[in-house]
């Protein structure tokens, strides 16, 4: 297997990797972009119909290239991709498509990644595969037997299949909240189960959009977001108890600090929760054949499930020696470690900040471009 010589490997064609690739051709530096699918932003276009970006336009842009003012406020997954596809264009960003990494490794002084057909040795590595690279799918006692319909959520495109059917989604994150919309715009009738409190926060509040509230509270003391996060979910949620949803003790901006589960941002769930379009369960207990039991004694019939389970990243599979770099939800520590055998091996797309991914995105990418840039001439040290 021939391998090639460049400066730093981008891996995965997302939106994380475009903003490195973008910062590197903007400086005039040597890089190689690798993306196992066939096109860009492959996760994205593999996601429902009817997602919409959270962040506001102004905020979910890439490096120097906004996003233009004739979209609007928050983009539709198809602008999106539309804006990230004109981004890879105006900044002369041609991915090497087909080319699935299996293997980041060191040699010598340098970095060796392997895809199937290639091999490409460089001083810098810049993982972006993301923390949703893999459905995350449980399996629950007695789910051979039930005759239903079960699939992750990744595999949903929109409610039309499951039209006059009792669906049930496990899991509320933002994607259950949201297919809970989408089944009960399509005919359907949605359940959810939730096995744990969840913080929901309004996408606006008061006809102001969250996210630059959220950016002008990242620059005070932690407590003092905390607290403000909880006295506009009070305000803009209020109690859903009486639903069979609880809040946890912890502020929406605290639990994702601490714990890395992201808050509910609500497109409009709860206002069909209260008015009983959309019914709250506890956690699973047991499948049957046509019925599911939940953990209060309930058992229910559904025709199908929508495992709302979130993901995992999984870079374990094709990074070496993997365990100084992983948190222990298996994400990485950091954008880099300092340990020098780690030396050059970057990530991004993998924070998840209070006031948006894309825009932590676009700021975390210029602190990984600096740094590949300063070091681009020190050689790494030999590993024992």
């Amino acid at each position: 297997m021939k391998i090639h010589q460049t400066s730093t490997v981008i891996v995965g064609a997302g939106p994380a990797g475009l903003a490195v690739a973008g910062r590197l051709r903007k400086l005039g530096q040597e890089f190689v972009l690798l993306e196992k699918s066939d096109c860009l932003t492959s996760a994205w276009r593999g996601h429902y119909d009817r997602l919409h970006l959270h962040t506001v336009r102004e905020h979910s842009g890439l490096p120097h290239f906004p996003i233009p003012g004739t979209y609007p406020r928050y983009l539709s997954r198809e602008q999106a991709i539309q804006y990230w596809q004109d981004y890879a264009r105006q900044m002369d960003i041609e991915p090497r498509f087909g080319q699935e990494v299996v293997l980041v490794k060191r040699v010598d002084d340098s970095w060796e990644t392997q895809t199937k057909t290639n091999a490409f040795r460089s001083q810098n590595v810049v993982v972006c595969t993301g923390y949703n690279r893999v459905p995350h799918r449980p399996h629950w006692p007695g789910e051979e037997e039930f005759t239903g319909l079960i699939i992750h959520s990744a595999d949903y495109r929109n409610g039309e299949p499951f039209r006059g059917k009792k669906v049930l989604i496990i899991g509320m994150g933002n994607t259950g909240a949201e297919l809970a919309i989408d089944l009960h715009e399509h005919g359907a009738e949605p359940w959810i189960s939730v096995r744990q409190p969840v913080n929901i926060m309004a996408k606006e509040f008061k006809g102001r959009p969250a996210q630059p509230t959220a950016i002008f509270l990242s620059h005070f003391p932690d407590w003092i977001t905390d607290r403000l996060a909880r006295w506009a979910q009070r305000r803009a949620i209020g109690d859903l108890s009486a639903y069979g949803l609880t809040t946890p003790p912890m502020a929406a901006s605290q639990q994702l600090r601490t714990t890395g589960r992201v808050p509910v941002i609500d497109v409009g769930t709860v206002e069909l929760i209260r008015r009983g379009n959309v019914k709250i369960l506890p956690g699973v207990a047991r499948f049957h054949e046509k019925t599911i039991a939940f953990t209060d004694g309930r058992e229910l019939p559904f025709d199908a499930v929508i495992a709302a389970t979130g993901f995992r990243s999984k870079i374990e599979e094709f990074i070496e020696n993997p365990d100084g770099l992983l948190n222990e939800r298996g994400h990485p520590k950091a954008l880099w470690v300092d340990d020098p055998h780690y030396r050059g091996l970057y990530f991004l797309g993998f924070e998840l900040p209070t006031a948006g991914i894309l825009r932590g995105i676009k700021l975390d990418s210029e602190k990984i471009v600096k740094k590949i840039v300063a070091t681009l001439k020190k050689p790494l040290p030999p590993r024992h």
